[in-house]
């Protein structure tokens, strides 16, 4: 594994690699649908990683250039709220910004989760951390 590769991942282990291979493998609904719109470097020329391994966490999405998280939020969410947070915070301890939709509003209103997204790298790349 090369140094980028390294700094990219924060330290996961291999096992989480593993896992989030199969998590790409198992995507949801809300998550095939953000990934086909921001995949390729559609939005603002970064390349976004799905299911992206951050320490013991595994990111929904992950820009590393920005240092920005994407996660969906589906129905269990709503039983986690205090795990989800924590989780927020741990990553935050890398300089990274976690941003959440709700997987109805990536369903429903993918423009304004995109615009949200656009608005979120720019502010991020014209004062990163």
């Amino acid at each position: 594994m090369n140094e980028l590769d390294k700094t990219m991942y924060f330290g996961a282990k291999p096992e989480i690699l593993e896992k989030a291979k199969t998590l790409r493998k198992n995507m949801t609904n809300a998550e095939e649908i953000l990934w086909n719109c921001i995949k390729n470097k559609q939005v603002l020329n970064t390349r976004f990683r799905r299911q992206h391994p951050i320490d013991i966490f595994i990111a929904d999405f992950y820009c590393h250039t920005a240092r920005l998280v994407i996660e969906l939020d589906g129905e269990i969410h709503k039983s986690q709220l205090e795990y989800d947070e924590g989780r927020t915070a741990e990553m935050e301890r890398f300089d990274i910004e976690v941003i959440r939709f709700k997987n109805e509003e990536v369903e429903n209103n993918i423009e304004n989760v995109l615009k949200c997204i656009e608005e979120t790298i720019m502010h991020r790349l014209k004062s990163p951390p």
